[in-house]
C-alpha cells in the first residue's frame, strides 16, 4: 500500500478564496444590511447624545454657558486654584520649610436633607507644600514638591506629571531649589538629610518666578458627582534663598458667587509667631470631568451598534454551515480551514469601514453640534481624533472576526450571538452604568479603551464609570485584549477544523 497528497483545484488558493467570499458578502442584501444598519445606530445615538447635551455654569454674572476649559502648557484642559503665600524669586535660589501639620473638612452626603453635613479630615489628594511658577496666570507652567492626603510626597509639575516620593503623611521637611530652567524638589524626614524626590525642566522659565507655600484640595468624590473640601497645612521652619521681601497672599482661581463679589470657598492664611497656617480648596491638576464634554462620548452607542455586526458576522458563518457548503470534502473542496481565514478576512476589512465610517461621522458632526449650543469641549488634538476614530474601526473589526471564530467553534448561530453580545457589548453596558468597571481589564470590551479621548491620570480620582471618562487600560493595551481574545477564537476554530481533514489519502 501506498499513498500521495492529492492534487487540489484552484479554488484552494488563498486569493481566489477571497474573491469568491466577498461576492458572495456583497450579493447578500441582509449582511449588507446589518452593516448599514450598525452606522445607523451608531451615529444616531451618537448625534442624539449630542444635540440633547446642555451645560450651564452659575458666574459672578449669574447663570450661563460655561467658559472654555483652562489649558495648560502641553493643551491639556486643567485646573488651577489653590491658595498662595508667595515672594518674587529673581534668579536662582530656593525655599525650605516644613509641613507640620495637615487636616481639613469634608462634605459628606447629606444625613439630614437640606442640612450640610461637614466633617473633619483630608481628601486622598489634598495637596499643600512649595511652589514655583512663571506667573499667577493660570495654566502658566510650575512644579511642586508637596504632602498629600494619603499618597505621601509628591513632585508635580505642569498639571500632567506627578513623580512619588516617600510614603510619609507626618510632618515632613520639604525643598524646592531654582536653578535657572531646572527646578529640584526633596524631602527629609529631620530636615538634615534630605533625599531627591525629581529634578524637571521647565523650559522657558523667566527670570523671576513666584515661590512659596501653597494648600489646595480637589472635591471629595461621590457617585457620579464631586463636592466641598478644603486642606489646611501649618508651615514652619521656612527658610528663603535668593528671595528676601515681604509675603504676598492670593487665592488663585477663587470663583464668585452670583454677586460678583462673595468668594465661593475662599482660603485663607493665619500667621502665628514663625507659622503660616494656610488654608485653600480646588486642585493644580488636569481636568478630566470639569475640563469639558469629551469626544468618546459621541461613541456611547458604538456598543449597541455593534450587535448588527457580531450577528452578520456570525451568520455569514452559519448560513453556509447549515447548508453544508463548509465541510470537510471532498478533497477537491476547499480547505476548510483556508476558507474560514478568507472569511475572517472578508469580516474583518467589511467590519472595518463599517466602524470607520460611523466613527467618521458621528464624531466630527458630534463635536459640531455641542459646540453649536455652547458646551465646553475637552482640548482634542488630530492625532487623539484620529486614534478614536480609526481605532473605534479596528474595534468593529475584532468584534466581527471573534464572533466568526466563536461561530466556528460552537456552530450554533444563537449561542455564538449571545455569547458575542455579553463578552463584548454586556460589559461594556455594565461599565457605562458604573457596575463592574473591571470587566474591561479582562473581556473583549476592554477593545472599548481606544476610544477613550482624555487620559485617566493616576494622580486625579475619578468615578470608575465610563460616563465619567474611566477606563482602566491605556488605550492601545485595551485594543489588543479585543484581538487577543480574537486571535484566539478564529486560531481554535482553524485548528479544530484542520484536524477534521486527513493530510494524506490512502491508494489502493
Amino acid at each position: 500500500m501506498s499513498s500521495f497528497t492529492p492534487h487540489r483545484s484552484g479554488q484552494d488558493r488563498f486569493p481566489p478564496l477571497l474573491r469568491a467570499e466577498w461576492t458572495k458578502f456583497r450579493t447578500a442584501r441582509g449582511w449588507a444590511l446589518a452593516m448599514a444598519a450598525s452606522v445607523l445606530v451608531t451615529v444616531s445615538l451618537g448625534l442624539l447624545i449630542a444635540g440633547g447635551a446642555r451645560t450651564t455654569c452659575v458666574t459672578g454674572k449669574g447663570e450661563g454657558p460655561c467658559p472654555a476649559p483652562l489649558v495648560g502648557p502641553d493643551g491639556t484642559a486643567v485646573k488651577d486654584k489653590y491658595y498662595f503665600v508667595h515672594q518674587p524669586l529673581k534668579g536662582n535660589g530656593s525655599i525650605t520649610a516644613r509641613v507640620s501639620d495637615m487636616t481639613g473638612q469634608i462634605r459628606l452626603p447629606d444625613a439630614v436633607p437640606g442640612v450640610r453635613n461637614v466633617k473633619e479630615g483630608v481628601v486622598p489628594w489634598a495637596k499643600a507644600g512649595l511652589l514655583v511658577r512663571q506667573s499667577l496666570k493660570e495654566g502658566t507652567p510650575y512644579a511642586a514638591v508637596m504632602l498629600t492626603g494619603d499618597h505621601g510626597v509628591r513632585m508635580q509639575y505642569n498639571f500632567t506629571h506627578d513623580v512619588p516620593g516617600g510614603p510619609h503623611n507626618g510632618p515632613q521637611w520639604l525643598r524646592l531649589t531654582r536653578s535657572g530652567d531646572t527646578v529640584t524638589g526633596y524631602e527629609s524626614d529631620d530636615g538634615k538629610a534630605w533625599t531627591e524626590v525629581s529634578t524637571v525642566k521647565l523650559t522657558g522659565l523667566p527670570e523671576t518666578v513666584e515661590i512659596g507655600m501653597f494648600a489646595t484640595s480637589p472635591g471629595a468624590l461621590w457617585t457620579m458627582a464631586k463636592a466641598f473640601a478644603q486642606a489646611t497645612a501649618t508651615f514652619d521652619q521656612i527658610t528663603l534663598e535668593g528671595a528676601n521681601g515681604s509675603w504676598r497672599r492670593d487665592d488663585v482661581g477663587v470663583s464668585m458667587e452670583s454677586d460678583g463679589k462673595t468668594p465661593h470657598h475662599p482660603g485663607g492664611v493665619v500667621e502665628s509667631g514663625d507659622k503660616l497656617i494656610v488654608t485653600g480648596g480646588g486642585d493644580i491638576a488636569p481636568a478630566t470631568v470639569e475640563g469639558g464634554l469629551r469626544a468618546d462620548l459621541m461613541l456611547i452607542g458604538g456598543a449597541v451598534g455593534l450587535i448588527p455586526v457580531l450577528v452578520g458576522a456570525v451568520t455569514f458563518f452559519t448560513a453556509e454551515h447549515r447548508r453544508g457548503l463548509i465541510r470537510t470534502g471532498p478533497p477537491a473542496a476547499p480547505h476548510p480551514a483556508r476558507l474560514l481565514a478568507a472569511k475572517a478576512v472578508v469580516v474583518g476589512a467589511v467590519a472595518f469601514v463599517t466602524g470607520l465610517v460611523a466613527s467618521g461621522v458621528v464624531i466630527p458632526v458630534g463635536l459640531a453640534m455641542l459646540r453649536a449650543n455652547q458646551n465646553p469641549i475637552q482640548p482634542l488634538t488630530l492625532a487623539t481624533e484620529f486614534r478614536v476614530i480609526v481605532g473605534f474601526a479596528a474595534l468593529t473589526a475584532a468584534a466581527a472576526v471573534l464572533a466568526l471564530g466563536l461561530a466556528a467553534l460552537v456552530k450554533r448561530g444563537v449561542i455564538a450571538i449571545g455569547l458575542a453580545v455579553a463578552l463584548v457589548v454586556v460589559p461594556y453596558l455594565l461599565a457605562t452604568a458604573g457596575l463592574a468597571p473591571w470587566l474591561l481589564m479582562i473581556t473583549p470590551a476592554a477593545g472599548f479603551a481606544i476610544t477613550q479621548s482624555v487620559p485617566t491620570f493616576a494622580h486625579v480620582d475619578v468615578d470608575p464609570s465610563l460616563i465619567g471618562g474611566y477606563y482602566p487600560l491605556p488605550p492601545w493595551a485595551g485594543l489588543a485584549v479585543t484581538c487577543g481574545y480574537a486571535a484566539i477564537a478564529l486560531g481554535a476554530a482553524i485548528a479544530v477544523r484542520r484536524r477534521k481533514v486527513p493530510g494524506q489519502v490512502p491508494l489502493t
